[in-house]
C-alpha cells in the first residue's frame, strides 16, 4: 500500500478523511505551519502524527506521495521540493499561479520519473463520473458543444479580509472548476473572449476584481463552449438550478451533471429521457462534515485513481501538462477581461517559452 503525507490542513482536511478511509493509501504524516490546526486535526481524526516542518515529510523515505493543499502562490516551490526528494505529488487546483515556474517543474518531473496529479476534484463527483462514462460510451453521439457554470451566493465570503485584496480573483478560485469541465471535453481550446464586471453588491463590499463573468471558448476544430461565473447574488432554488453544472449537447443526445445535488439527467440517442438521483449512502460518502462545504468522497476517488496510476503505470489526468494548460487558459481569460479583446492561448504559452 502506498504511503501518503499531507501538507496544508485547511482544504487538506478532506484529504485526511479520504486517506484514512481508503484501502489503497496509508496516511503516515500531516503537516501545517499552524500548530493549533495540527492539534485540531489530530483530535478530529484521532491521528497524532503531525509536524509543523515540511522538511520532516521530504526527508521521510517511507513516504511515496505528498499531497499539497497550501495557498496557490506556494504550490510551485512545494511541488519542486517534493519532486527533488523523490516523491509523487498530488497538488490541489489551480496547479501553479505563475507560469514562469512551469518549464522547470515539467523538466523536473521528467528527470525524476515521479508523477504529478492535479486534484481537480469536481471530475471525481458521482454525476460528473456518470456523465463522462455515458459520453465515452457514445450515449449522446459526438459532442457539438458544452456549457458550464458556477453560480453561488458567496457574499459571506466578502467578510474575509483577504477576499478584498487586489490579489484575490474569483476567476481563479471559482471559475477554475467549470473551466476544467470544458477542458476535459475540449482540450484543444485556442481562443477565449469574455466580459466581466464587479456587481453592485461586490462594489459596496469593496471587491477589487470581477465577481460576474461570461466567456466563450473556441477549440482548434471550430467547436465552441461557454462558461459563466456569478458570485455575489442570490441563486435559484436548487430543485430548479444547480450551483455548478455542466451540459453536453451531442449529435444524438444531451446530458447534464449537477454538482452538489447528486443529480444527473440524460437524453440518449434512442430519445429516452432519464433523471438520476443518488441516495443517502452516496451523499454521506461525498459530504462528510459541515453540510456540503467539504466533499471528502471526491478526494478519496482521486487519491485511489492516482494510487492505481502509480502501481499500474498509466497516466492519471489531469497531469502536470494539463494543469499548466488550464492555468494558461485562466490567464488568457484574465487578459481578455482587461483588454476587451479575444486572446489566443498560444500567445500566453509563447510568453513563457512553453
Amino acid at each position: 500500500m502506498l504511503k501518503i503525507a499531507i501538507l496544508g490542513l485547511g482544504e487538506g482536511r478532506s484529504t485526511m478523511s479520504a486517506a484514512i478511509e481508503s484501502s489503497k493509501v496509508e496516511l503516515v504524516k500531516v503537516c501545517d505551519r499552524n500548530e493549533e490546526l495540527c492539534k485540531q486535526r489530530a483530535k478530529e481524526f484521532d491521528f497524532p502524527a503531525y509536524t509543523t516542518n515540511y522538511d520532516d515529510l521530504l526527508k521521510d523515505e517511507s513516504i511515496d506521495i505528498i499531497a499539497i493543499y497550501t495557498p496557490d502562490h506556494l504550490h510551485a516551490e512545494h511541488v519542486k521540493q517534493a519532486l527533488l526528494h523523490g516523491k509523487h505529488v498530488v497538488c490541489t487546483k489551480p496547479f501553479i499561479d505563475d507560469l514562469s515556474d512551469a518549464k522547470e517543474l515539467l523538466e523536473l518531473s521528467e528527470k525524476t520519473g515521479k508523477k504529478v496529479f492535479v486534484g481537480q476534484s469536481s471530475r471525481f463527483f458521482e454525476p460528473a463520473k456518470r456523465q463522462r462514462k455515458d459520453f465515452e460510451a457514445g450515449v449522446i453521439g459526438d459532442l457539438i458543444t458544452i456549457e458550464s457554470h458556477y453560480h453561488a451566493d458567496h457574499r459571506w465570503f466578502l467578510k474575509k479580509e483577504w477576499s478584498l485584496l487586489q490579489s484575490f480573483k474569483w476567476l481563479y478560485g471559482g471559475l477554475s472548476h467549470p473551466v476544467d469541465f470544458i477542458r476535459w471535453y475540449l482540450p484543444n481550446i485556442e481562443e477565449v473572449m469574455g466580459y466581466g464586471m464587479i456587481s453592485s453588491n461586490g462594489a459596496v463590499a469593496g471587491l477589487k476584481n470581477e465577481d460576474t463573468m461570461h466567456f466563450i471558448f473556441k477549440a482548434t476544430d471550430g467547436r465552441i463552449a461557454r462558461v459563466s461565473g456569478v458570485y455575489t447574488s442570490p441563486t435559484q432554488p436548487t430543485k430548479r438550478d444547480s450551483g455548478m453544472s455542466v451540459i453536453l449537447r451531442g449529435t444524438e443526445g444531451a446530458s447534464q451533471a449537477d454538482y452538489h445535488e447528486l443529480r444527473y439527467s440524460v437524453t440518449d440517442k434512442e430519445g429516452e429521457e432519464k433523471i438520476i438521483h443518488w441516495g443517502d449512502a452516496t451523499l454521506k460518502y461525498y459530504f462528510r462534515f459541515e453540510g456540503q462545504s467539504h466533499h471528502g468522497g471526491e478526494y478519496q476517488n482521486y487519491l485511489e485513481y492516482f494510487a492505481d496510476s502509480i502501481e499500474q503505470g498509466f497516466t492519471a489526468y489531469p497531469d502536470m501538462k494539463e494543469g499548466i494548460g488550464t492555468v494558461a487558459l485562466l490567464q488568457a481569460m484574465d487578459r481578455t477581461l482587461q483588454t476587451g479583446m479575444p486572446v489566443k492561448i498560444a500567445d500566453i504559452l509563447k510568453e513563457y517559452n512553453l
